[in-house]
């Protein structure tokens, strides 16, 4: 069975991560020791909150995850995902992990448009990826956000529209995002924590 250390930084619901992971069939361990997770087949870094607030709690982790997306998959979940990118604009501007390029950035303020973007939307697949294995040409997964990432088309394999189009799931290498809660989407996120796990070599 594969391991998996769920990145224990006191930022997000990682109960439901576990369970999700442990339903896909890994071997799930929340943990904040380096040395967990530097020997896990793969990495899982959830997160809800405030981009700022998550790097600062993430503090002597950083270097740990830098040093292990290199070697095994790494999969960033809702504020996770963000963390990965370059920066972010949220109160301010804020160095992230730089795993993948681009920068998060706020929705803008539309009449009638309600930010945080939360409930249920369609992820577009823009890119083939064997993350989304199976998946159907759009698929609905469960979102709560207020900012979102921006990127390249290289590094995009889903689009979602709330207000403006943004990159829903990304990819660096062996390094992946999803902006949606795979743990909250029913069918479709099992799917795509199993497909994660298939990933691992």
């Amino acid at each position: 069975m594969k391991k998996i250390a769920i990145i224990d930084y006191g930022v997000g619901n990682l109960r439901s991560v576990y369970r999700g992971l442990e339903r896909a069939g890994a071997d799930a361990t929340i943990t904040a020791d380096p040395e967990v997770i530097a020997s896990a087949d793969g990495i899982v870094l959830p997160g809800v909150g405030a981009f700022r607030e998550g790097m600062e709690m993430l503090g002597d982790l950083k270097a740990t995850v830098l040093a292990s997306s290199r070697e095994v998959p790494l999969l960033g979940i809702c504020l996770g995902m963000q963390m990965l990118m370059d920066s972010s604009e949220e109160h301010g501007n804020h160095r992230g992990l730089a795993l993948v390029p681009g920068e998060v950035k706020r929705f803008p303020a539309v009449p009638g448009m309600k930010v945080p973007h939360m409930g249920w939307n369609t992820i577009r697949i823009e890119a083939a990826d064997p993350l989304f294995d199976g998946f159907p040409p759009e698929s609905y997964v469960y979102f709560v956000h207020s900012f979102y990432a921006s990127t390249t088309p290289e590094h995009t394999l889903t689009s979602t529209e709330y207000i403006c189009p943004f990159a829903s799931s990304i990819r660096n290498a062996t390094t992946y995002g999803v902006q949606f809660h795979p743990e909250k989407s029913g069918a479709v996120g099992l799917r795509l924590l199993e497909n994660f796990i298939d990933l691992i070599c």
